[in-house]
């Protein structure tokens, strides 16, 4: 066998052999509560949601948001967290309904 295939096929089996850590929804994950206490609370407080010129007028738009402050964060977060963060300012400060 070649050395570069050889070189190639021992690197594919080392990357196909390391375990691949996914999130899953467990009771370990974070939850809605937590993810919003370490990440949105640093840049600002309730007064964003509730003031009365406020732009989020959806819960679509509300996602749309929790989405766009997510990328700028560099936080990678899973659908399932936006959705779960959004769910938790929709309760708490929106109130549109499901």
């Amino acid at each position: 066998m070649h050395p570069r295939i050889f070189g190639t096929a021992v690197a594919l089996a080392a990357a196909l052999s390391t375990p691949v850590v996914l999130y899953a929804a467990t009771d370990d994950a974070p939850d809605a509560e937590a993810l919003y206490q370490q990440n949105c609370t640093s840049c600002h407080g309730a007064e964003v949601y509730t003031r009365p010129d406020r732009k989020i007028d959806s819960l679509d738009a509300l996602k749309t948001q929790v989405r766009m402050c997510e990328q700028n964060l560099n936080l990678t977060w899973f659908d399932d967290q936006i959705d779960s963060v959004a769910g938790l300012l929709n309760q708490r400060y929106y109130k549109f309904g499901d």
